[in-house]
């Protein structure tokens, strides 16, 4: 009986307590995510691994965030902030403005390149979207977008996202290793 006590004490109780610890890390401070699909390319190609913050629950435009699907599929979907609560968003002939101002996307810029003289992203208000229909985004809420529009689903067809369904920010490529680093978030004045 002391062998299988000893046994306990010297292999069982560690495993639980570091067993106990990463789901605490995973489920409170950050976890790997595999990235699939294509919505996000060329910023995130499917099949890379990023670091998932759950710390982080402010949520800034242009921030990328992973977040519970609106369909309730049980999948979580990976996309770019464009709007927060109070702001206004519009999408004219290729141009995105917060706010009225413009907005610079050099992830777009490939995509444009490839398909000169069409728009990647249809022009829109919130308030002529479908899924939307307000002027603002509204309180607690965040309108989302792909980095590759035409296969993107987002806050265009689905509409805004609740702040509480974000688990949180993506702000580091862990995998492959050729392309481990800090992902920018796009700088928006406003």
């Amino acid at each position: 009986m002391k062998k299988l006590w000893d046994f306990i004490l010297s292999f069982v109780v560690p495993m639980l307590i570091t067993l106990a610890v990463m789901w605490g890390i995973y489920t409170y401070i950050g976890a790997p995510v595999k990235i699939s699909g294509s919505s996000m390319a060329p910023t995130l190609e499917n099949g890379q691994h990023v670091w998932l913050n759950h710390l982080d629950k402010t949520y800034d435009r242009g921030e990328i965030v992973i977040f519970d699907a609106p369909d309730q599929s049980g999948d979580e979907y990976v996309k770019r902030v464009i709007g927060v609560p109070g702001d206004t968003v519009e999408y004219r002939n290729n141009q995105l403005y917060v706010n009225g101002e413009k907005v610079d996307e050099p992830y777009l810029d490939v995509l444009k390149a490839e398909n000169p003289g069409t728009n990647v992203t249809p022009n829109f208000t919130l308030e002529t979207l479908k899924s939307t229909g307000t002027q603002t985004v509204p309180e607690g809420k965040l309108f989302v977008m792909g980095d590759n529009r035409p296969v993107s689903k987002d806050s265009e067809e689905f509409g805004f996202i609740d702040e509480s369904h974000v688990g949180g920010t993506v702000s580091y490529r862990i995998w492959p290793l050729n392309n481990i680093g800090k992902i920018k978030p796009v700088e928006v004045n406003q």
